[in-house]
């Protein structure tokens, strides 16, 4: 992916999400035709790596469900370089809003930054921002990596925005960008994750195609399910 012409972004949003079978993904698929279109990039695969401190205490405050939790991670768009754009991403969510800061840069410049070897971007509110998130924590260490094949839909002149993402997986092992793209399922085979991303109501035709599929707005964390999961293979061991 190249790179950006402004890699600062600040969001704010309503997330909501569902898990859909094989049946239901194809069924939303083709009942959205005409409302939404496929965003330029089609089919990408995108891999995050969470940072947490070292005895998880980020994943494991979100898994409680607060009214506010936060997030940090390293967004690549596939195999990721030295010199390759990455986005580090602060995400908070508090009483169902979601709010992220988005900074571009590169592996080793935020090699330095988690190492406290200098800023993630040239000052300004979303460094201030990132920076107190960091020493706040003291400590943040690659934790865990979500990877998944993404498809984007936009709906033209509105703020609507859908994500399908196709064989969400994780690791806990390579933890680095740079290494490959694969991973343990963390949903049965052709299951995906609908995420409906809007900053105002969802609408009126979406609702019903959501009802008619029988689609139903769940609770799910990516990073939090990875850790459940890893959580009870370390038991059995």
């Amino acid at each position: 992916m190249a790179a950006v012409s402004n890699p600062v972004v600040v969001m704010k949003r309503y997330e909501m999400k569902y898990i859909m079978t094989p049946e239901q993904t194809e069924y939303f698929k083709k009942s959205v035709e005409g409302y939404m279109k496929v965003d330029k990039f089609g089919l990408t695969s995108i891999a995050s790596l969470y940072y947490d401190t070292p005895n998880y205490q980020l994943i494991r405050t979100s898994v409680e469900k607060p009214l506010f939790k936060e997030k940090i991670r390293l967004r690549s768009y596939g195999i990721a370089t030295d010199s390759s754009p990455v986005f580090l991403e602060l995400k908070r969510k508090a009483y169902g809003i979601v709010y992220k800061r988005r900074v571009q840069s590169t592996i080793p410049l935020v090699k330095k930054f988690f190492d406290c070897e200098g800023d993630i971007c040239a000052g300004g509110q979303i460094n201030r921002e990132i920076t107190t998130f960091r020493d706040y924590y003291q400590t943040l260490v690659p934790a865990c990596m979500i990877i998944y094949d993404r498809v984007a839909y936009f709906q033209p002149d509105g703020d609507l925005r859908l994500t399908i993402d196709h064989s969400p997986r994780y690791r806990y092992d390579q933890l680095d960008l740079r290494k490959s793209m694969d991973g343990n399922l963390l949903l049965p085979e052709g299951c995906t994750i609908l995420e409906v991303k809007v900053q105002q109501a969802v609408p009126l035709w979406l609702s019903a195609i959501l009802t008619k599929g029988k689609i139903y707005k769940g609770s799910f964390s990516k990073y939090g399910e990875a850790y459940r999961q890893q959580l009870l293979k370390t038991r059995k061991l």
